[in-house]
């Protein structure tokens, strides 16, 4: 006996019914793992993003004046005020203005670190103010410190910052 229409026709759609729906959850599926593969890039490219400018921004300026002040420093033996107001406090000011405007770029294991720059800077910028605008000359004669107040400065939370410079650096361009 041969198939009546029905039959044949009632085949036909079932089958292809079946074929389309294997082709549409192949589709589906490859689709899904696009989207995944798309995804992970895109959240691989915005963390590059931000590190190159937590690098270009942030850190990078705040090492380099990090290292101007401390030459300066060492290089203090008396008095020497346009050292002092033009090289130690211009960049002390810098580092504290990068942090404070920067402060989206900051990594959160150096939150606490750069908080304690800004406390130290800040106490010391006052202290020069202040001692600089009364400029006695015994004041003159020593240099501008604030740590025998409680605010020396944070050495360990200055390594942090170039620590992860470093690591910033090597990740981002293998250096």
């Amino acid at each position: 006996m041969t198939p009546g229409f029905w039959e044949v026709t009632l085949g036909g759609l079932l089958g292809s019914g079946i074929a389309s729906t294997l082709v549409a959850a192949l589709l589906l599926r490859r689709n899904a793992m696009l989207q995944s593969e798309i995804k992970r890039q895109f959240d691989e490219r915005l963390k590059e993003f931000w590190k190159e400018n937590c690098l270009s921004q942030l850190l990078g300026p705040a090492v380099m004046q990090l290292e101007r002040t401390k030459r300066a420093f060492a290089r203090w033996n008396g008095k020497n005020l346009c050292l002092e107001a033009k090289i130690v406090r211009e960049g002390n000011v810098t580092i504290r203005d990068l942090i404070l405007t920067k402060g989206h770029l900051i990594p959160p294991e150096l939150m606490e670190h750069t908080a304690r720059l800004i406390e130290h800077y800040d106490r010391w910028l006052e202290e020069f103010d202040r001692k600089r605008a009364s400029e006695s000359p015994s004041d003159a004669d020593t240099f501008v410190f604030v740590g025998p107040q409680g605010f020396p400065f944070p050495r360990d939370a200055e390594r942090q910052v170039v620590d992860t410079f470093r690591r910033l650096q090597r990740e981002l361009y293998g250096i």
